[in-house]
């Protein structure tokens, strides 16, 4: 299966130790393959983050280097069971792609219920276009519960290639992520996989999420990165 684009990177703007500059992902992507890279640094609540003048200012960033279709915007965060997040409507909607996500410094896991709670309330926003990592042991989920929010929601589901790597960081992801992969079938949901990739180095870089995939027989034409347009046109229909 061929993938084409990468939905979630994070550059120096995310703080964590990376240095590489847009330029520097699009390169990367370039290298790689890819037709398009969305590039979304953690929310302003994030240690070490960008502050929210950061995301403003996207709207003046050229959208293609070096060949590569860029699409900017950010992984805010969850900071509540209701699904408030950190960054406003307003600077969510002029954004290209956007990440919901529960992070322990931000909020606190809850129960089954509560943690699929905050995920249903970042659905709702128009502006959320995916739901990130939902694959961390610590946060329980009913995943059947989540699987139809996002299909009635019209949300995307990400298989997230960090929780699943030797040495991630999310505890027992790949269990997690047979149960997302297994409602996601039953109610024809898409999903599409995203390298978490903090700098270069794992830009496009799918080994595990794809193993996984051929291993459960998840239909690919439910892996929406694998055709650009057609991933942006279900974005576009949540409008």
């Amino acid at each position: 299966m061929l993938i084409n684009i990468d939905v979630h990177t994070h550059s120096i703007a995310s703080g964590h130790g990376s240095a590489a500059t847009i330029a520097d992902m699009a390169r990367a992507a370039a290298v790689r393959q890819l037709k398009a890279l969305c590039i979304t640094d953690h929310g302003p609540s994030t240690v070490g983050s960008a502050k929210e003048s950061y995301f403003r200012g996207l709207k003046s960033v050229p959208r293609r280097r070096f060949g590569v279709q860029l699409y900017l915007g950010c992984e805010v965060n969850i900071s509540d069971f209701t699904g408030h997040l950190d960054l406003s409507d307003e600077i969510l909607s002029a954004l290209d792609f956007n990440i919901a996500s529960l992070h322990p410094q931000n909020i606190r896991p809850g129960t089954a219920a509560q943690n699929t709670s905050a995920l249903i309330r970042a659905m709702e926003n128009p502006y959320i276009h995916l739901i990130g990592h939902p694959d961390d042991e610590k946060y329980p989920l009913d995943y059947k519960a989540l699987v139809e929010a996002a299909r009635a929601t019209h949300t995307l589901l990400e298989l997230n290639r960090a929780s699943l790597a030797p040495g991630g960081y999310r505890g027992d992801a790949r269990s997690k992520d047979v149960l997302l992969l297994h409602w996601c079938a039953i109610f024809n949901q898409p999903v599409v996989l995203g390298s978490d990739s903090h700098g270069v180095d794992n830009i496009g870089k799918f080994r595990e999420c794809l193993e996984l995939i051929r291993e459960v027989e998840f239909p690919e034409e439910l892996v929406l990165n694998r055709n650009v347009e057609e991933m942006f046109r279900y974005c576009e229909a949540k409008k």
